[in-house]
């Protein structure tokens, strides 16, 4: 069996170093916001080109408390209305909500995935104060558009790079010059993943990155004083150890990643399989690899018989999710076709060349 993921070859070159960590952590008897999430904070905010890291209990905590500090700031306003992409993981639409913000959900490009810059600004209201660009599979979104369209209207940007860790264009000069702030997960999953839960806000404002640091820890920048309602979202001391072991290694894994995404996109040859776009920069570093087709569920089990393990990235759109039910009566044809035909090929740094050529051969036979 190929499986989608192998989270256990992928951390296993790792071990040795994993239980040594362990154990200096073990004996340095400090296990919360110690020395090695100040160390994982330096070589992340160096590594991305940004002024400071925040380490956080996952993602989404990420994410809302970007949203929660520039409400503190009084930069955003309870009410106030976030553009975001219909198609995204519903964690993106739920940390505007948990931030008492109102999503405002735009389609996305077909081709990319990603959202469509040409119809954000038929969205914007008196009411718009922010836009959250989510780099969808590890494609980063078309940022140059969003941020003029940003400075035109006098918005936040914000960016979900859970799924993009490691991709460059120009995000790294865009957190330099104070355009975003960034949202970054490391579960287990992700292209830079601990082994548990993990986050990280990427800022260079340092008003914002003042206030998010006390957020994350009761509202607390000195202990028992506390200026804000804040809440409990820290990265774990030992997985910050983790992390800080497999960073270096990050650039290489994501270019093994581009290496199967080249042949994935040149050797599959299938007119029922319409494969994703990519200029073949550094935009991409293929969280997921994502095919569409009109028979998913039939070529899904075709690929498992096949002894092929694949998932569907995401099988419901957020505006047809339960927990949305204000959004349920809504129409969004590109995202729900999308959301429809999607299928996630089997990707990581750890397959092998005849794991990838048997995944093509198979595909091509269907």
């Amino acid at each position: 069996m190929i499986n989608f993921l192998d989270l256990k070859k992928i951390n296993e070159p790792y071990e040795t170093a994993f239980q040594e960590k362990l154990k200096s952590v073990l004996a340095g008897g400090w296990y919360i916001l110690g020395k090695e999430v100040e160390e994982f904070e330096t070589n992340f905010a160096r590594y991305c080109g940004a002024g400071y890291c925040l380490g956080v209990g996952n993602g989404l905590d990420a994410l809302t408390l970007i949203f929660k500090g520039y409400m503190e700031l009084g930069k955003l306003q309870k009410g106030d209305e976030v553009i975001v992409p219909a198609n995204t993981y519903i964690a993106s639409i739920l940390s505007i909500i948990q931030a008492g913000l109102m999503p405002v959900l735009v389609e996305p490009k077909l081709e990319t995935y990603n959202i469509n810059p040409d119809l954000i600004s038929e969205k914007i209201t008196p009411k718009t104060k922010a836009i959250l660009a989510v780099h969808l599979y590890g494609q980063l979104a078309e940022m140059d558009a969003i941020f003029e369209i940003a400075k035109q209207n006098n918005l936040i940007v914000v960016e979900d790079a859970a799924q993009s860790t490691g991709a460059i264009s120009n995000q790294k000069s865009a957190i330099k010059n104070l355009k975003s702030s960034i949202a970054y997960s490391f579960y287990p999953t992700k292209n830079l993943g601990a082994l548990g839960d993990g986050g990280a806000v990427l800022t260079s404002d340092s008003e914002l990155a003042k206030v998010i640091r006390a957020l994350r820890n009761y509202g607390s920048e000195t202990k028992y004083k506390n200026d804000f309602v804040g809440v409990n979202s820290r990265l774990d001391e030992l997985q910050a150890a983790f992390l800080n072991l497999k960073l270096p290694n990050l650039d290489a894994d994501n270019e093994k990643r581009r290496t199967i995404a080249k042949r994935y996109l040149s050797e599959i040859k299938n007119n029922k399989i319409l494969l994703p776009f990519w200029d073949l920069t550094n935009n991409h570093v293929f969280h997921l690899f994502v095919i569409r087709t009109q028979s998913r569920d039939d070529l899904q089990n075709y690929l498992l018989i096949n002894g092929i393990q694949s998932v569907i990235h995401y099988p419901i759109p957020p505006h047809k999710q339960k927990a949305l039910k204000a959004w349920n009566n809504l129409s969004f044809p590109i995202t729900e076709k999308i959301h429809n035909e999607v299928l996630s090929l089997p990707m990581s740094p750890v397959m092998t060349e005849d794991e990838v050529a048997y995944v093509i051969s198979i595909l091509n036979k269907y």
